[in-house]
């Protein structure tokens, strides 16, 4: 499957995978740009899977976009390998499409989102621990701006 085998007019969960924390977005044609929707809890044996599993389940997505955190030279780093583990893992347990996106910077964009938001009084600091979510939003947002530039999880070696 390619990135073109996600519906682009259906509904997609994105996804920023920290070592303790997943954010998770939504978007779908209806809307306009994606929303942040939670943040999900890391463990010692993985992510929470119940809460994504609650998540699809409610949202019935058309396919998963996952952040591919590379270095700014486009390289690998451990947090590359988590992401690539949990994209195959949502692939496996979903069967559904999985294209990873580019997310450099995506965490940057995310807190001056925040801050913007703070500054216009539509968000406090308490609200700060959804930052992952919104990150995750703008991951979204990037493949809705350029569906052509992902990498299916498929065509991604398992180094």
């Amino acid at each position: 499957m390619s990135s073109a085998a996600i519906r682009r007019d259906g509904t997609v969960l994105g996804f920023d995978v920290g070592a303790r924390r997943i954010g998770v977005a939504v978007a779908s044609a209806f809307g306009h740009g994606a929303r942040a929707l939670a943040v999900i809890d890391v463990h010692g044996v993985g992510p929470d899977w119940n809460a994504i599993d609650r998540l699809h389940k409610e949202w019935r997505p058309d396919g998963l976009i996952v952040g591919d955190p590379m270095t700014l030279e486009g390289g690998d780093q451990p947090a590359r390998a988590r992401a690539h583990a949990f994209a195959r893992q949502l692939r496996a347990r979903y069967r559904l499409p999985v294209v990873l996106v580019d997310e450099r910077s995506s965490s940057i964009e995310a807190a001056h989102r925040f801050a913007a938001d703070r500054a216009e009084g539509r968000k406090r600091r308490r609200d700060a621990e959804a930052l992952d979510a919104v990150a995750a939003a703008v991951i979204v947002e990037r493949w809705l701006a350029a569906p052509d530039d992902a990498t299916d999880i498929e065509h991604v070696s398992n180094a």
